[in-house]
């Protein structure tokens, strides 16, 4: 099984690139955000793999970071949700646009994705509601921290609120999807006071 490939980039198309590695080509698909960080043709590069073993052929999908891969993974469990549509999905949206879309159960935003339509929208906000639940929470803290163009004192304060409403007994899903609405509300910018007492007036009307 191989997990991580590192070595020069021989050539890059629309959803893949050849990796030399010693001399050996292997041809690894990719999201198109992944490919958007790669460098130029004959530099350097490594990507986190994901082998998909099937009788007919053995396929390599290339990851610039675990998130990434962490998210095709997931949503590849989900019947209907296939390799390539998982790329297309992650090629479509951030990891925070797909956490906010499980959360609101936002059907359209999934459907900006190729393959995808109502009925795999509905099936991945079903499937994934409580188990992208961890991921989403740390995710949305990873994603502020690292946001340039936010007040460092902003940080996690998404994740913070929404820890502080599953504290009070709320289910995560709700919280994240109350959280994520009240931040959307306050422009983007909201502080963490004003998230929770948000938050709470959402999930007085769920």
């Amino acid at each position: 099984m191989i997990a991580k490939l590192k070595g020069l980039i021989d050539s890059v198309g629309e959803d893949w690139i050849i990796l030399d590695v010693n001399g050996v080509g292997y041809l690894v698909f990719a999201s198109g955000k992944t490919l958007s960080k790669l460098p130029k043709a004959g530099e350097a590069c490594a990507l986190l793999i994901e082998t998909h073993v099937r009788e007919d052929h053995i396929h390599l999908y290339g990851f610039a970071d675990a998130g990434e891969r962490d998210w095709f993974k997931m949503l590849t469990t989900v019947q209907g949700v296939g390799a390539k549509v998982g790329l297309a999905i992650l090629s479509a949206l951030s990891a925070e646009e797909i956490i906010h879309a499980i959360a609101a159960q936002d059907k359209k935003a999934l459907t900006r994705a190729n393959g995808v339509g109502p009925k795999v929208a509905t099936r991945i906000l079903t499937e994934l509601k409580d188990k992208a639940d961890g991921l989403a929470l740390s995710t949305v803290s990873e994603s502020s921290s690292s946001t340039t163009n936010a007040p460092a004192a902003f940080g996690g304060a998404l994740a913070e609120a929404a820890s502080a409403l599953v504290n009070l007994g709320y289910g995560r899903s709700d919280a994240l999807a109350a959280v994520s609405k009240a931040n959307k509300a306050l422009g983007g910018q909201g502080e963490l006071n004003d998230l929770i007492r948000d938050a709470l007036k959402e999930l007085s009307v769920l």
